[in-house]
Order: structure tokens, then C-alpha cells, then sequence
């Protein structure tokens, strides 16, 4: 595989504060990774100095480019949807295009004119006349209209009804991801796009706990529903979480021998939010 974003030993101070600690990583071209931390685990600053918003100790290397030193190059070639709209309100949605075509040269007019015959979004309206999910899918259809390597989303369904978040992941599978397109998401709603992620990555406190593609996950972890007596021996197999579930304890397991953990409970694969769940109070614990 060919790596778009490769970071060796990345990290980013604030004072005293190292929002991002010492993290290496890759993000393979064709893949969809899920970038997932509490507030404040250091996602934003991360993806910044991806994007090329803010520099940073140790080796990142974006599209083979200096984020911070090349960012202009860069942008030729990324997208990036944050979580709050930055279009300018006074402009009308045929100036946006017009704007886009003058200045971005993988843009296409008429991609993005066919994308927004699909919504409620008319061409002489205001961006602040929009509700927010009209200035999403506005948003949407300008960004997969141009031809880029990478696209960040940042929380881009923040706000959003149920309803359009679903429309706005399928339209993501749909209309833009192709398998060469490479796409880092974060988002809180990790449910939503649990089956659309080809690679997760979990942060807290500015470091790495957890980066592994989606199909590896089962061979690596498994929690163990049990109880009584039963839930006392699995406990000295060495559990790194433990919640109570309706009475019965539901252990997270990782590294240990699914088989032999069986002797003791029913074995199954957790999952993403609740192995989130169980890596972040581990690491705490």
C-alpha cells in the first residue's frame, strides 16, 4: 500500500500542555480511517497539523509534502469539512461556484451543479438564507466536485438530524469515496460509521491507545459476558475493562485467548464505541 499521511514521532505544545505526544502513524491511500478521542485528546490539533494549519515537533509527511512548509501545494489536493460552516454568509450559492471555478483547478462546475440538483438548495439563495443542513450539503456537493487525494472531515454532521446523517454518509460512499480517495473522519457519532471505517484510531491525552484496521479487531479483542463464580475466574485472565450489564459483568479482553476465555462466559466481538469505552477507562484505571 501507498501511504498518504505518515507521522514519526509528532508532537504539538501549548505552554505547558502537549496536546498531541509523541505519535506515529500512517494512513494507507484507498482507506477510510476513524479518528476517535474525548474532548480535548488532542483530535483537532492533530488533524491541523495534517491539514498544515499549525506546525509541529517530529516528521509529518502529507502526500510526500510538509504540511506546514508546502501548504499551499498541499491543497491542491485535500479537502477539508470542519465541523462548524465556514462559507461566508453574504455570498450567493452561484457566486460560491463561480469562485470555485475560477480558483480551484480540480473543481467541476458541473459536478457540483449535479450534486445540488439532488437538494432544496436554490442557486440565487444567500448562504445565510440556509438552514445548516442545507449549508452541509452545499458544502458536500462543492468539496466531493473536486478531484482530491484526501478528504477531512472534522465532526462534519455536528448539529444534524438523524435522518440527514444518514444521507450524508451514504452520499460520501456513493458519490465520492472510490477506493483511490482516502478519507480521516472524526466524529462523536461513532456508531454511524462504524461499518463505512476501513481503520480506526483511538487518542486520549494527546497519545495513541488503539491504531488498527477494522479487520483485524476481532483477532485482537473480544468482550466476555459472565457472572458468579464464572466472572471470578475470566477476572484473572486479566480484563483491561469491566462494566455491569443487567446484572452480568461484561469484561473487555485484549491479547488473551478467546477459546480459553469461552470456559467462563459468551465470548463476542465489542463493538467500536464500546471498545473505545473500554480502552479510554482503561488507560485510566
Amino acid at each position: 500500500m501507498t501511504s498518504l499521511v505518515t507521522a514519526s514521532n509528532v508532537s504539538k505544545r501549548y505552554g505547558d500542555i502537549r496536546a498531541v505526544d509523541n505519535v506515529s502513524f500512517q494512513v494507507e491511500k484507498g482507506r477510510i480511517m476513524g479518528l476517535f478521542g474525548p474532548n480535548g485528546a488532542g483530535k483537532t490539533t492533530l488533524l491541523k497539523s495534517v491539514l498544515g494549519l499549525t506546525d509541529c515537533e517530529g516528521q509529518l509527511s502529507v502526500l510526500g509534502l510538509d504540511p506546514f512548509k508546502q501548504r499551499k501545494e498541499l491543497m491542491q489536493n485535500i479537502c477539508f469539512i470542519a465541523d462548524v460552516a465556514v462559507l461566508p454568509r453574504w455570498i450567493k450559492v452561484s457566486q460560491l461556484l463561480d469562485f470555485m471555478e475560477a480558483t480551484h483547478p480540480n473543481f467541476s462546475r458541473k459536478r457540483a451543479e449535479e450534486l445540488l440538483s439532488r437538494t432544496k438548495v436554490r442557486r440565487d439563495a444567500k448562504v445565510r438564507e440556509l438552514s445548516k443542513g442545507m449549508v452541509t450539503q452545499l458544502h458536500l456537493s462543492i468539496i466531493t466536485a473536486i478531484d482530491a487525494k484526501l478528504l477531512v472531515l472534522d465532526e462534519p454532521t455536528l448539529g444534524l438530524d438523524i435522518i440527514f446523517r444518514k444521507e450524508f454518509y451514504s452520499n460520501l460512499l456513493n458519490d465520492y469515496f472510490d477506493g483511490e480517495r482516502t478519507i480521516l473522519i472524526t466524529t462523536h457519532q461513532v456508531e454511524e460509521i462504524e461499518n463505512l471505517m476501513t481503520d480506526i484510531m483511538f487518542i486520549n491525552d494527546g497519545g495513541i491507545l488503539l491504531d488498527s484496521s477494522m479487520e483485524d479487531l476481532p483477532d485482537k479483542y473480544f468482550e466476555l459476558v459472565t457472572s458468579g463464580e464464572a466472572a471470578d475466574k475470566a477476572r484473572q485472565l486479566g480484563p483491561i475493562y469491566e462494566r455491569d450489564v443487567f446484572g452480568k459483568k461484561v469484561m473487555t479482553f485484549e491479547g488473551v485467548d478467546r477459546d480459553k476465555a469461552a470456559a467462563f462466559g459468551e465470548p463476542h466481538t465489542p463493538s467500536v464505541a464500546d471498545l473505545f469505552v473500554a480502552k479510554v477507562k482503561g488507560a485510566a484505571a
